[in-house]
């Protein structure tokens, strides 16, 4: 062994010995973990978690080594299925249907597996593997997103397993451009690169990211690219990754008004126009006059049907059911009051926050994500993702805590009726109040949320 290979050995022993045993515990949850085993998934996730936080402790100056691990970590799962969501396979039939021009905002897949000569390959493992809940609604996927699940199930042929290789492919090198640019951008904040690291070697990300084929690493990168322009002052240029930002996963939108400030009345209506039109552009191939109603139907049943994992609202609904209220009546109700809530909340922080400062921008986009997730009555583990990277770039670290404390809701899956142990819940989101309340009451960190003007 040559000697700087022995002096690097014996220099970071402790650290590769972590990053070998993280890799042996990735490899267990890819390929031997069964989603109903909740002691098992619990007990490895919070072993990846402790890993995670000694590593990042023992190398956090030695970039290279948590660049390389973490791409490890993820390669892991290559050639895996994911094993706690089965949402890849609606990913996988929605891009056959594209593939093929075939609309998936216009065909419901429970119709379309009726017909003889239906072109979609494994179409009944496709449609089975989705489960009851997807196959009856139209596709809720953003346009971008079904053009990347289109090129999956092209380069993926008539393999299941090729076109999640495509997919996780994509989203692996998602997260290596965060990883780039979001260095770049703690940079400029004068701020440590090495904190990139709490994203890109977090458990959560890598397991429900790349593991579990959520795109939501795809919309981060150009989320971050977007941010990173404005860094620059290419203000107008940013609005095309912020546009792609948004046709992968709808959730940038909800801080579009905060740029008004810190663009200005002009250019923040210039960057609206560029935004709006880019994301035209990518609608318009999907466009008909059944689109718009079909597409609101299945947003509006996040906010009215479903329920996941929720915080305030499980609150409010035992309060409502002990004063004999019907759940099925409440949600319904819960999920019209909601999005008025969180237009007032978005409306709050853009006008009393002083978001001409992208230092003070990037905190108001966690506090209006933070607060839409914690009014939501769906709130599936790996939306907590995009609040582990806001974190990042703020002095708050509450979403760090959310993202593993958010295993106890993989509880659910431990039953074939996905019912929630409403204790576990109420101990993950008191842990994560407790812990937010001590950061924001903190004597070292205390500053006021909204600044006069």
């Amino acid at each position: 062994m040559p000697k700087k290979l022995t002096k690097y050995v014996k220099l970071h022993k402790v650290p590769m010995a972590l990053a070998l045993l993280s890799l042996l515990f990735y490899y267990t949850f890819a390929y031997n973990l069964v989603r109903t085993d909740f002691i098992n998934l619990l007990t490895l996730f919070a072993a990846l978690f402790f890993l995670c936080l000694r590593i990042i402790q023992f190398e956090k100056w030695n970039l290279k080594f948590l660049l390389v691990i973490g791409i490890f970590f993820r390669l892991v799962f290559l050639m895996a299925e994911p094993n706690l969501s089965q949402d890849f396979y609606r990913f996988i039939w929605d891009g056959h249907l594209v593939a093929n021009f075939i609309n998936p905002y216009l065909e419901v897949p429970d119709v379309l597996i009726q017909q003889k000569d239906l072109i979609i390959p494994n179409a009944q493992e496709l449609h089975t593997g989705m489960g009851e809940l997807s196959p009856k609604h139209y596709s809720n996927y953003p346009p971008l997103n079904q053009v990347l699940f289109a090129l999956a199930a092209l380069l993926g042929g008539k393999s299941i397993i090729g076109s999640i290789l495509v997919m996780r492919t994509a989203i692996i090198l998602a997260d290596i451009g965060t990883v780039y640019l979001g260095r770049k951008l703690l940079k400029h904040f004068n701020r440590s690169p090495h904190l990139i690291f709490w994203y890109f070697l977090n458990p959560l990300v890598i397991i429900e990211l790349t593991g579990n084929l959520h795109f939501e690493g795809v919309m981060l990168f150009f989320f971050v690219w977007a941010i990173y322009l404005i860094s620059k002052k290419k203000r107008m240029l940013a609005a095309v990754p912020y546009a792609l930002s948004i046709c992968v996963k709808l959730v940038p939108l909800l801080f579009l008004p905060l740029f008004f400030k810190h663009l200005g009345p002009k250019k923040s209506l210039m960057f609206y126009l560029l935004v709006g039109a880019i994301c035209l552009v990518f609608l318009l191939p999907f466009y008909s006059p059944e689109f718009i109603g079909n597409y609101s139907q299945s947003i509006g049943l996040w906010f009215s049907n479903f329920e996941f994992n929720a915080g305030l609202y499980n609150g409010i609904k035992q309060i409502a059911v002990a004063f004999d209220g019907k759940p099925w009546e409440l949600i319904k109700t819960y999920g019209k009051i909601t999005p008025i809530l969180i237009v007032l909340a978005v409306l709050g922080f853009t006008f009393f926050r002083p978001n001409q400062k992208l230092a003070v921008l990037l905190p108001s986009m966690l506090w209006v994500l933070a607060l839409y997730y914690f009014l939501s009555p769906t709130v599936h583990p790996w939306y907590i993702v995009f609040l582990v990277l806001l974190g990042v770039f703020t002095e708050y670290r509450f979403a760090l805590v959310w993202s593993f404390t958010v295993v106890l809701s993989y509880f659910a899956y431990s039953n074939s009726d996905f019912i929630e142990n409403l204790w576990l819940i109420a101990i993950e989101y008191m842990v994560v109040f407790a812990f937010l309340g001590y950061e924001i009451f903190s004597l070292k960190r205390q500053k006021p949320i909204f600044h006069k003007n």
